[in-house]
């Protein structure tokens, strides 16, 4: 076993593992890994990070991030497909990004090594619990959360960061989704925190989730709030469009878009390939045309839980549009491209695999 010279290590942690026993059917983040990472913040400092048990929290009711929602998160993945690993996706990538979203949500920075240290010591002390299927891993959540204890509006003082983790078969059961084109609500707006990766930004979502499920697609397409025509991502997903000629096109980059680590890995493997991308300003109108006119041939999906996942159908208030490939040679080359990278199966150029 490694050791984590900044972690403390409960002295329960290896009875706790090699009394934890995987069902057969894991679903995804439903399974939890008996361990968790757990550190505190408070004085202006972090204190000592700890592995411990899998536990509840023990919250006073008026903590901040019950009332004002201070909080971020990021996903990552841990991969030991036939028996290769165990690796880390490009985890450095998900730790900035979630100094971003600190910045963004007046939080605490936590310093890069200490948090790579406590992602290495998850994957570590739980590889046995990490599936060997393709297509699975063990999915992990880093979070924090404000902890003061009073009702004023003002940013907490203290804080609480963890890591705990999932093993989990693949987030789609189905090959390819249908997509709603939300027109009325918003997710997020200039001057907002949309590019961070906290709980308001999905709460947002919610509602016209329910509604895109009732009239029988899979998930939600987001538009710009000002003028509502542009593209911008899916609820848990940035997007990518195919045209002729093997044009890869995706929405630019602003403040209203996550920056998916997962949408910059395919923009460079794409470039690696050959591939023309274009990070442009997307037409929710046109591109319905370009499907109905052959122009655009494929679409899909990316993110870190869904890996790549081809697009079937999209569909707005007044026109549905059918992809002539809902599963198109470019999105499966590259999705296994993707795979094969993340589990191991190929040379890593990029040097974005992180051996555990």
């Amino acid at each position: 076993m490694d050791t984590f010279k900044n972690l403390e290590i409960d002295p329960q942690i290896t009875q706790i593992l090699g009394d934890f026993n995987l069902p057969d059917e894991l679903g995804f983040g439903t399974v939890m890994s008996p361990i968790m990472i757990e550190m505190d913040y408070a004085d202006g400092k972090w204190g000592q990070m700890k592995l411990i048990p899998y536990r509840q929290l023990t919250l006073d009711p008026t903590a901040k991030v019950l009332h004002y929602g201070q909080e971020i998160f990021e996903g990552m993945k841990a991969y030991r497909a036939n028996g290769n690993g165990p690796f880390l996706f490009r985890p450095l990538e998900n730790i900035k990004r979630f100094n971003l979203s600190a910045k963004r949500m007046a939080m605490p920075e936590v310093d890069e090594e200490l948090a790579l240290e406590g992602l290495r010591a998850m994957v570590s002390f739980s590889k046995d619990l990490i599936p060997i299927q393709s297509e699975a891993s063990l999915y992990i959540r880093p979070f924090m959360i404000a902890t003061d204890i009073h009702l004023g509006m003002k940013p907490s003082e203290t804080f609480k960061f963890m890591i705990v983790a999932s093993p989990s078969q693949a987030y789609f059961k189905s090959d390819s989704v249908k997509v709603w084109i939300e027109t009325d609500n918003i997710r997020a707006a200039e001057g907002g925190i949309g590019a961070a990766k906290t709980g308001g930004n999905y709460a947002a979502s919610l509602l016209a989730m329910i509604a895109a499920k009732e009239k029988g697609y899979d998930q939600v397409l987001w538009l710009d709030a000002k003028n509502k025509v542009n593209i911008e991502e899916m609820s848990g997903m940035n997007f990518f469009a195919v045209y002729e000629n093997n044009v890869i096109k995706t929405p630019k980059l602003t403040q209203t878009i996550l920056h998916g680590v997962t949408r910059k890995s395919v923009i460079e493997l794409a470039k690696h390939k050959g591939y023309q991308v274009e990070e442009t300003s997307i037409s929710y109108l046109e591109l319905l045309k370009d499907i109905q006119s052959g122009k655009c041939t494929e679409c899909f999906a990316c993110g870190t839980a869904v890996i790549i996942t081809p697009i079937k159908s999209l569909a707005s208030e007044s026109t549905t549009a059918q992809l002539a490939n809902d599963y198109g040679n470019i999105t499966k080359e590259l999705r296994q491209e993707l795979l094969d990278l993340q589990e191991g199966r190929s040379e890593d150029p990029f040097g974005w695999r992180l051996s555990v």
